[in-house]
């Protein structure tokens, strides 16, 4: 059970926060402000740079009545819940993981254009559970005011169930992110974007624990082939479309390497291996969608 906040608890971040910009560090104090007021707070921790600054400053605002909650499930890379667990430990914020099951909801699994709504149903139950059960008053996200913005599903669910959005409710953008993160010396702060390994796959195919490994395992072998940093597998069922950082691309301009990588991804079960010319563009996979849109009109 999450204590009572203390009338005097935590500090105030004003030596905190300085270095930033006076637009940034009101922002921050805002945040800090608004998490103060919630009390207890659980915070969805991804161990990506948006939930780790909203768990930083969680921290800084109510201290040992904020905890951070990770969802492990298939489709989430071994790799990032590793990190999770490091980042929460540096923070020295209290860590909890929870499981998630979105591959029994035939819903998600049938891989629809909002798969990403019942993925957030299914782990807004768990943390829901969770905050009851620790006497969090409010759950929160890292969800940033950059998010809100293109084909995001999963954001309309948290909402529905009254999940805050600390840094999206005082306009936190994406790269002001970044840039508090820094100043405030989080080692990830210039991570690239990590959603789960489902994103990686077609809209329409289904998505199996197979599929997912496949993924993982096919990212996993290029970035230690490699060393690159922004990268993507898109599984479209039989082929494997490699996108890479656009600066990153020349990597990959090697014959041996090419043959290498597309024979251990063929052995993981995809038959044909291509790399994307276009290079990394986030959320690529909704392409198709953005076409149907514009026919439609």
């Amino acid at each position: 059970m999450l204590t009572a906040k203390a009338p005097n608890q935590p500090r105030e971040p004003d030596g905190v926060l300085s270095g930033m910009s006076p637009d940034l560090r009101a922002k921050a104090v805002e945040v800090v402000r608004l998490i103060r007021g919630f009390g207890n707070v659980l915070v969805a921790f991804s161990g990506g740079i948006d939930s780790t600054l909203v768990a930083r400053l969680a921290k800084l605002a109510v201290g040992e009545n904020a905890v951070a909650v990770t969802a492990n499930s298939p489709s989430l890379p071994a790799s990032e819940l590793e990190e999770a667990t490091k980042l929460a430990e540096e923070i020295g914020i209290r860590h909890m993981v929870v499981r998630t099951e979105e591959l029994d909801d035939p819903k998600y699994v049938s891989n629809p254009a909002n798969r990403c709504y019942f993925c957030k149903k299914e782990l807004s139950e768990k943390l829901k559970q969770v905050a009851a059960d620790l006497g969090a008053s409010v759950i929160v996200d890292g969800t940033n005011a950059d998010d809100l913005l293109g084909h995001r599903p999963g954001a309309a669910a948290l909402a529905e169930e009254g999940v805050r959005r600390p840094l999206s409710e005082v306009g936190m953008t994406k790269p002001e992110v970044r840039e508090m993160s820094r100043i405030l010396g989080l080692p990830n702060f210039d991570k690239p974007s990590m959603p789960c390994l489902s994103s990686r796959i077609q809209y329409g195919q289904l998505i199996t624990p197979e599929r997912l490994q496949r993924v993982e395992k096919s990212e996993n072998f290029i970035r230690q082939l490699t060393g690159v940093k922004e990268l993507r597998v898109r599984d479209h069922g039989n082929i494997a479309r490699i996108e890479v950082g656009m600066s990153e691309r020349k990597l990959f301009f090697d014959e041996a390497l090419l043959e290498t990588i597309g024979n251990a991804l063929r052995d993981y079960g995809f038959g044909y291996v291509s790399l994307d010319l276009l290079g990394y563009r986030a959320g690529s996979m909704n392409d198709a969608l953005i076409s149907q849109r514009k026919a439609k009109r």
